[in-house]
């Protein structure tokens, strides 16, 4: 249990630590989320494929493993770090213990770290690639190996492989929900809004989307870099001319603004946390919201058609776009969040007056 592992970052540093989860050497991008409960639902959001995930609050596993909680079948990060981790967690929905969790999906852990310093080394100097690893024999090797590690086919590695239907009670409305990563209670909140929900595929087409005659259409989260989805965004582009009413959340939410000729950025750090300021233009309202993104659409990028609707309130970024020729909008941030805020629910209370 108490075996020793390393922490190897790109620019040279290394932290010492102890291992716990699965036991294997593995690479990512190093990232961090300032979340303070929720952790099942970090560990099986797959907007953190290719990500090694530090938790920034110190305890974490106090409430054991929890199925129902979780926003997919399996973990999509590549590695999980944290400060302290709970041996006997206490709690009247408890299933499991993290450490057999992590085992059970082979994913490595790293605890008994300095997660502090580490996260103020990512904010510092941004986003890097990392290797946990137990031995510094090949640390020459290993920095070679950390320098040309990139998170690709992000979106192919997560989404479906076949449709899906959920149903409501009251079967009110049809919605196509296309998966880039999509967390399943964005499925939950809109099936208890008395919507049937068909789950596609990301390589699903314009025509097959039609063709199954939806109310709406929702675009999904998902992970990666938004621009190396050519073929999908050539596709929304073409479900946009449809005029059907369209929902976008973080990656579907870049994905529609880049079909509409906008562009995008990587972030320092990105956002990812529970505790995300985001700022209503309309209102000037400011929510706080759940987030998990390493890029952002850029403001002044956009069309005509189209306006910014949210800003983040720390960094000035986009958060929310509206389209003025098209019923569509779109939120960088989650209004779905079951482990956050759940202030900006009503987002999909519009969606559905969009469809009526």
């Amino acid at each position: 249990m108490d075996s020793r592992a390393y922490l190897i970052l790109e620019n040279g540093k290394v932290f010492e630590g102890k291992s716990f989860g699965a036991k294997k050497e593995t690479t990512g991008e190093l990232v961090f989320t300032t979340a303070m409960t929720g952790y099942l639902e970090t560990l099986t959001d797959p907007s953190y494929y290719g990500q090694v995930v530090i938790q920034t609050f110190p305890l974490i596993g106090n409430y054991g493993v929890i199925p129902s909680d979780f926003e997919s079948k399996k973990p999509a990060l590549k590695a999980y770090i944290v400060r302290n981790w709970c041996q006997e967690p206490s709690n009247f929905r408890c299933e499991g213990v993290l450490d057999t969790f992590l085992k059970d999906t082979d994913i490595p852990g790293l605890y008994d770290i300095d997660t502090r310093s580490l996260t103020r080394i990512v904010r510092e100097y941004g986003v890097m690639n990392c290797k946990l690893t137990y031995s510094l024999d090949n640390l020459e090797r290993d920095l070679q190996e950390l320098k040309s590690y990139s998170v690709t086919k992000a979106v192919a590695s997560v989404t479906t492989d076949k449709n899906e239907l959920f149903e409501s009670e009251t079967h009110k409305k049809k919605v196509v929900l296309m998966d880039f990563g999509a967390k399943e209670n964005i499925c939950r909140e809109l099936v208890k809004r008395g919507c049937d929900v068909t789950v596609v595929p990301a390589n699903t087409t314009c025509e097959q989307v039609v063709a199954m005659n939806p109310d709406g259409i929702m675009l999904s989260n998902g992970p990666g870099d938004p621009t190396e989805n050519t073929e999908i965004i050539e596709e929304l582009k073409k479900l946009c001319e449809k005029k059907i009413p369209t929902f976008g959340i973080c990656l579907g939410h870049q994905l529609m603004a880049l079909s509409q000729g906008a562009t995008t950025e990587k972030l320092h750090y990105g956002h990812r946390g529970a505790n995300q300021p985001a700022k209503d233009l309309e209102t000037g309202r400011i929510y706080i919201t759940s987030q998990n993104h390493g890029y952002a659409v850029v403001n002044d990028s956009l069309p005509k058609s189209a306006k910014v609707s949210f800003v983040n309130g720390n960094d000035g970024t986009c958060e929310g776009v509206t389209y003025l020729d098209m019923p569509a909008f779109s939120v960088q941030f989650h209004p779905e969040a079951c482990g956050g805020p759940q202030d900006t629910a009503f987002l999909f209370d519009k969606f559905i007056s969009m469809m009526d």
